[in-house]
């Protein structure tokens, strides 16, 4: 479908691409992968004709159409939400009209068993063929999937666009992007305006579209679950793995060690070489053997290994100073700005060592939420109680506002230090890769990345019991999110996260808080047991004309009317035996668990003498029943969610 021939691309004398060539197939799903400058972006526009290379070519099949996505677009302001969206059908909109002219024509004419008038009917048949291969009849059943599907609410279809943020203008395009249907898709960073549900969505569309789809992203949830193949670019040069991320990361590393290893054969032949023509250049009887050494060394073509950034990102919080055992108490607290509520009801209680996630789709409150609990905005509804002795750290997702652009990294630090921990600074940011001139450069020259991590960076100069984290690993690449995610899971206080990247907050929470429908429920587990949990719930709700204001309270939402579909129904029945069983399969071991206890509370009424290793045996024993009975506590509740809905 498309093909990339020999692409060059060099500024100034400095390659970035050499000689790469790759075909992209009518159903493939790409993850193009590098480290940040490699060119992954240049690829893009590239494809889409947005750039010229230096040499090489980009050949596209005739009926090959393109749909970019950038990072950053401009979205017009003149429309409301569903006129813009429908911008996506122009093409329909103008075969509508061809067709309504062909109708006319033909139904004024009356010689019919003439040349032209066949000609006529022949053209209103192509072009009612090319409207329903377009969409046409679905059109307007297809906007409203998908701008519901994206996070968008009925409600909003005829809200303008100058009234939506930049996140939710971003959508806009993307809604606008799927509508057209075009042969590929070139998106960079598509999830970063997204929130969990959204990305879910995006992912099944992505998943059973008909066409090729080609992405740039941080995510690794989001490529495991799209893609099937994974082309990394590196010095220069394209390494094409028929596989999805994770398995690209496994592959990579066996292939780099491979690299090296040639690599470093290489340069002991290159030094034996270079020791040889030193040693015998001015002896007459070894020139012919000297002169053969340079022309192979001269002909040899040099392997190149990337390097491997090993400075580590070694963030290390500092240890929790001592708080209460309530870390913060909220009663029925809600927020409204102006005559819009945002949200209301919240009741619940953080405890100390809680590592909680804060969800939702945009504009529910999450953020809101988090700056109402450091105190930056108040209550309009209810009241926050902060805890004895609790010290709150916070990472904002504006961190352009929060930072003077014309500081210096170091100024950034140097001006919130007190003590002695300003002696450490420089150690404090090479630890975030600041290192040498890195430190003197201006706030405002930063990267996204880099800003990310200076924050971070200021906001552990002193030691903090809660940290409230916004959108923590926006910007951040993978390697970064890995460290900082580790650096989490090892901090003994509490964490209360505002994040859409599922992978990172897999393995750092245990409860999720969902701002949803103006109220916010609470879900005892981690982010997939909660994301498990909604698709339940979701199965409820799928026959929901509009969305109703929830009960503001954290009980799940009561199961609606409305006859399930044939496939739901499937769907249903599954669950449900795949509940039943999980049911089944735990009392059955808990029942076996029972049996061993009372085998040894049968031996220890008789026994003569202490066995410490059975009394060992016999603790670990009970201390798996309660942790089964809390499994088969937490699979009934399911379950018997399920078969209310049934």
């Amino acid at each position: 479908m498309i093909s990339i021939d020999n692409l060059s691309v060099s500024f100034g004398g400095w390659s970035l691409f050499d000689q790469i060539s790759f075909l992209i197939n009518p159903k493939d799903r790409i993850g193009l992968v590098g480290r940040n400058g490699a060119g992954k972006t240049t690829i893009l526009k590239l494809i889409a004709g947005l750039q010229q290379p230096t040499s090489g070519a980009v050949t596209r099949n005739a009926d090959c159409s393109i749909g970019y996505l950038p990072q950053q677009m401009q979205v017009a302001d003149t429309t409301t939400l569903i006129e813009e969206t429908a911008k996506a059908f122009e093409e329909v909109l103008a075969i509508e009209r061809e067709i309504e002219s062909l109708t006319r024509e033909i139904a004024e004419r009356t010689d019919y068993e003439s040349e032209e008038y066949e000609k006529l009917l022949h053209h209103l048949n192509d072009a009612n063929d090319r409207y329903h291969i377009l969409g046409g009849d679905t059109r307007d059943a297809d906007i409203e999937k998908t701008l519901l599907g994206l996070g968008f609410r009925r409600e909003e279809f005829e809200k303008p666009t100058s009234t939506f943020s930049g996140g939710w203008r971003m959508r806009i395009e993307l809604a606008k992007l799927l509508l057209r249907r075009p042969s590929i898709f070139l998106l960079d960073e598509p999830t970063n305006h997204l929130d969990i549900e959204s990305i879910q969505w995006l992912e099944e569309y992505l998943k059973n579209y008909n066409g090729a789809v080609l992405l740039i992203s941080h995510d690794r949830a989001f490529l495991d679950n799209v893609t099937n193949r994974t082309i990394e670019l590196s010095l220069g040069k394209i390494y094409d793995y028929k596989v999805p991320y994770s398995q690209f990361v496994q592959l990579r590393a066996e292939r780099r060690a491979q690299q090296l290893a040639a690599y470093q054969n290489q340069q002991r032949l290159i030094e034996k070489s270079e020791e040889f023509i030193e040693k015998f250049r001015y002896k007459p009887t070894k020139s012919n053997q000297v002169q053969s050494r340079i022309k192979q060394l001269d002909k040899l073509e040099r392997i190149e290994v990337e390097e491997e950034d090993l400075a580590t990102l070694n963030i290390k919080f500092p240890p929790a100073p001592r708080s209460g055992q309530i870390v913060a108490d909220v009663k029925e607290v809600g927020k409204s700005f102006g005559a819009h509520r945002v949200f209301g009801g919240a009741e619940f209680t953080i405890h100390k060592g809680d590592k909680i996630a804060l969800v939702g789709r945009n504009g529910e409150g999450k953020t809101t939420f988090a700056r109402m609990l450091i105190g930056e905005l108040e209550p309009t509804e209810g009241t926050i109680k902060i805890g004895a002795n609790v010290s709150v750290g916070y990472y904002a997702q504006n961190q352009d506002d929060l930072m003077n652009g014309d500081f210096t990294v170091y100024d950034t630090l140097d001006r919130v230090a007190v003590g002695d921990i300003r002696t450490r600074l420089r150690d404090i940011l090479g630890a975030f890769l600041f290192r040498g001139e890195d430190v003197d450069k201006k706030v405002k020259v930063l990267s996204g990345g880099e800003r990310s991590r200076l924050a971070m960076a200021r906001m552990m100069l002193e030691p903090h019991n809660l940290l409230v984290l916004d959108e923590p690993t926006n910007h951040m690449d993978m390697r970064s999110k890995d460290i900082l995610k580790e650096a989490l899971r090892k901090f003994d206080g509490t964490i209360v996260v505002v994040s859409h990247d599922r992978e990172f907050l897999d393995g750092i929470v245990d409860k999720v808080y969902e701002f949803r429908d103006g109220g916010v429920r609470e879900y005892l587990g981690g982010i997939y047991y909660f994301l498990e949990k909604r698709k339940l719930e979701d199965l409820r709700e799928v026959e929901r004309k509009a969305t109703p204001t929830a009960k503001q309270s954290n009980a799940i939402s009561e199961p609606t009317s409305g006859k399930l579909s044939y496939e739901q129904k499937k769907e249903q029945e599954k669950l449900l035996r795949k509940h039943r069983k999980a049911v089944e399969t735990i009392e059955a071991e808990l029942a076996d668990i029972e049996r061993q206890i009372a085998e040894y509370d049968t031996r220890f009424a008789s026994a003569t003498e202490y066995n410490a290793d059975e009394y060992k045996a016999y603790d670990e024993l009970k201390q798996r029943y309660d942790h089964m009975m809390h499994e088969w506590e937490k699979a009934s509740y399911e379950l018997e969610m399920i078969e209310e809905g049934a």
